[in-house]
């Protein structure tokens, strides 16, 4: 009996694991062991008085997996699987087979190439997460790209949005930007650089140039025609440099004796609704340094093969810690990967977070050449854990720092992104290696299983480089992360992300976060830029069409969309015409005049450059501020060609008052500011207020379709009349802590508001801030605000840098 047990022993400790049988049958089980299933029987009969009908109230319903629509999906779903397979088997022997629209779409969605983009029957371009998008936002058309707009709904939600960033994380597939490469002469790429944008490269500080030509960090900037004499801005771009320490190719170094060693590589990222305008001012500019240098500088564009996630919130950076695993010497052996997790908890706390605040500067770019996040053991007890092969390594490389190796190969591979880059392992192969690995864990061998099927690809990798970029720090808001990655590596980390607690966002939630951060949202807050006059006439003809099927007795009245820029020259003429004050109505002998209508025709300043000795005049030298503020708007004016001369502002309630985008920003009386700042406000007479049958008269429509300002005649409607100033281009986000609107207002009138303000005050009584009147166009009520100049709390770099 012992050596029996010896034996039973043996066979449980695996000795003899490969004879346990495979399938087991019930009839001989069952005659095998008829003695102890009739004692076990004897005994249930005698507890239920061998009563073995269940209680009603104990019944369940067993029949559900029999219902009919499952079973309709489960027969639809193998037979597309099965004529995806036949399909595939003709295909390679004819070549005159004809595959449904539906099957083929169903391919296109479900493959992963290395390149490009899947298009719809328009030519509309699918993201490579578009099917996860679309089982659960809205989804839209913009800039060529099918765009989740947002989730489901009346486009409510913001306080959860808002409050995700301050406790968790979001995340946004931002595949829409698309990069432009640029390769040549250090020098000759400079100029180009310095040409274009704004700040350019060499107004930086010494410190902050030599980062970002070394490559250490990227720049921010806005990027403008290249035709004189005053150039149209395009759109805010990311630009980078490749290190230089980096060894070069083959043809990089045959380039370098032709022209010297300093030829170098950048790469400048541009919104896919500029892309196209950027990319042929890029070109433009390479065109005209070789006709002046005679030295070849390469434009080209790597549409379809590099992508972008973004990821926001307190969060963010636990969250990469999470998911980015570098590769080091003892986990590049990828079947070991799949091993059970054997870290212990106390070697896991040693681990320092690698993408602190702290120990990484703004702008910074992180090179990480990581392991595929499915490889990655999810732990319950602690998800940082992975296998101890994996996280072996030397002791001096850690997380924070890579070797000197593996820092030149992430960058080689994700620099040459036209050659050298390799789509991740397909899942089902990594599903049947898990499978393997969990069978080989319980003792039990499959003979019959085979390797999966996998596509005809040249070659997989099981790990992927992939660059990270940190997000300038404004204020108290989070910081944020860029990866900048293979693009068929996309859907592997987004689902990673998403399974570890990110939050997926659209362009909506985009923009309510750009605005709680007080920063603009491109194109929606750059009106001197093409993309915006597309995006604001969809809009307008979004909102004509759903006010068109509302009855026409409960129908609103329009509204100009865009906002009528135009307007704004009126008030400038009135005023400059004109010794009365803003709001006396009077403009007897005034002539006015618009020219665009809704078309913007100014510039924006968003570098303190970009307004000569403006913001000082009234900011330091309040002495001589009328003297000061004459020559500096004949400046402007003598360099803009009398157009207008916007800065960018930030609107606070003073007491009440909920800003929308498209509201109206007027120039407020010294009565005004006193009535409205005063405690009584109850009632008609602590109002600020227009007639209500001026509110939808304020502006009218022309017969060639645009909107101007209607100058009132009625003594009555000409005493409540406000001239605007400006517009709220992004209003009020819901659940945000302290409510901000962004708006444009013009920079003169401004400044003639703060001279009124001022005057007749102590210096130490004087606030940078300006009072406002803000109205909505579908209100007559006017509300105080308080409009801090943006151009005024920033550093040099100016203010391109936008969501």
């Amino acid at each position: 009996m012992a050596s029996a047990n010896g034996n039973n022993n043996k066979k449980r400790g695996g000795g003899l694991s490969s004879l346990a049988p495979r399938e087991i049958s019930v009839q001989k089980f069952s005659e095998a062991r008829a003695a102890e299933l009739e004692s076990l029987h004897s005994i249930v009969s005698e507890r239920l008085n061998k009563d073995f009908r269940s209680k009603r109230n104990q019944r369940r319903r067993t029949n559900a997996y029999t219902s009919q629509p499952s079973k309709r999906r489960n027969i639809k779903r193998q037979r597309s699987e099965s004529l995806l397979l036949s399909i595939g088997q003709q295909a390679s022997s004819s070549h005159e087979t004809k595959i449904p629209r539906r099957v083929k779409r169903r391919m296109e969605l479900k493959g992963n190439p290395e390149s490009g983009f899947s298009t719809t029957g328009d030519g509309t371009k699918r993201l490579r997460t578009h099917v996860w998008h679309a089982k659960r936002f809205s989804m839209t058309k913009l800039w060529g790209f099918h765009l989740p707009l947002g989730l489901h709904g009346r486009g409510r939600g913001s306080r959860d949005i808002l409050n995700k960033s301050r406790q968790g994380v979001l995340v946004h597939d931002a595949s829409y930007h698309i990069a432009v490469q640029l390769e040549g002469p250090e020098g000759s790429l400079l100029s180009i650089l310095n040409m274009l944008l704004e700040p350019s490269p060499s107004s930086h500080s010494k410190e902050v140039f030599d980062s970002i030509l070394t490559g250490f960090c990227y720049g921010n900037s806005m990027l403008y025609h290249v035709e004189p004499p005053v150039s149209q801005v395009i759109a805010p771009v990311i630009y980078m440099w490749r290190p230089s320490q980096l060894p070069k190719r083959i043809d990089e170094e045959k380039a370098a004796d032709c022209v010297g060693n300093d030829f170098r590589k950048l790469w400048v990222w541009i919104h896919a609704s500029s892309f196209s305008e950027g990319c042929a001012s890029l070109k433009l500019a390479c065109q005209n340094q070789m006709n002046e240098t005679g030295v070849l500088v390469d434009c080209l564009s790597l549409e379809g093969q590099l992508a972008k996630l973004e990821l926001f919130g307190t969060k963010a950076s636990q969250l990469l810690q999470k998911t980015l695993h570098p590769v080091t010497s003892s986990s590049q052996s990828p079947p070991s990967v799949l091993r059970k997790c054997s870290m212990e908890k106390a070697e896991a706390k040693n681990v320092a977070d690698p993408y602190t605040e702290e120990s990484i500067p703004s702008c910074a770019i992180l090179p990480r050449f990581v392991i595929d996040p499915r490889l990655i053991p999810n732990n319950p007890c602690d998800d940082t854990t992975m296998s101890a092969e994996m996280t072996k390594t030397e002791p001096t490389e850690s997380l924070e720092m890579m070797t000197t190796s593996t820092e030149a190969e992430t960058f080689k591979c994700l620099w040459d992104a036209n050659s050298e880059l390799y789509p991740p392992e397909e899942e089902n192969v990594l599903c049947w290696e898990k499978h393997q690995s969990r069978m080989k864990s319980f003792c039990i061998d499959d003979a019959a299983d085979e390797f999966p099927k996998i596509s005809s690809k040249p070659r997989s990798s099981r790990s992927c480089p992939l660059l990270l970029l940190k997000h300038r720090k404004l204020g108290d808001t989070a910081t944020g992360w860029s990866l900048i990655l293979p693009l068929s590596w996309v859907k592997v980390f987004w689902n990673a992300f998403v399974s570890k607690g990110g939050q997926a966002i659209g362009q909506r939630e985009k923009r309510w976060l750009s605005c709680d951060a007080g920063l603009p949202f491109f194109p929606s807050d750059f009106p001197d830029c093409k993309a915006y006059s597309s995006l604001t006439m969809s809009e307008a003809v979004d909102v004509e069409e759903k006010a068109q099927r509302r009855p026409l007795a409960v129908r609103p009245f329009r509204i100009p969309i865009p906002p009528p820029w135009s307007s704004i020259h009126v008030t400038r003429c009135v005023k400059e015409s004109s010794d009365q004050k803003l709001t006396s109505g009077e403009t007897s002998g005034v002539e006015i005049f618009s020219n665009g209508g809704n078309v913007f025709d100014g510039m924006v300043a968003r570098t303190p450059d970009s307004l000569p000795t403006f913001l000082q005049t009234f900011t330091n030298r309040v002495e001589t501020i009328q003297e000061d503020e004459t020559k500096a708007r004949a400046e402007i004016h003598q360099r803009s060609d009398n157009k207008l001369c916007l800065v960018r502002v930030l609107l606070h309630a003073f007491k009440e008052g909920s800003f929308e985008e498209g509201a109206v920003v007027c120039a407020p009386s010294l009565a005004d500011v006193s009535l409205l700042k005063s405690g009584c406000s109850e009632g008609e007479e602590g109002r600020v207020t227009i007639p209500q049958s001026s509110v939808s008269s304020y502006f009218l429509e022309q017969p060639s379709g645009t909107w101007e300002l209607n100058v009132p005649e009625n003594p009555h409607t000409k005493q409540s009349h406000r001239w605007p100033i400006g517009f709220v281009t992004t209003g009020f986000v819901r659940g945000s802590k302290k409510p901000t609107a962004e708006a444009l207002c013009d920079a003169v009138l401004l400044g003639r508001l703060r001279e009124e303000q001022w005057r007749g005050k102590d210096v130490k009584r004087r606030k940078k801030e300006i009072y406002v009147l803000v109205r909505n166009l579908r209100s007559c009520a006017y509300r105080l605000a308080l409009a801090t100049i943006v151009l005024e709390q920033q550093d040099a770099s100016g203010d391109a840098h936008c969501f």
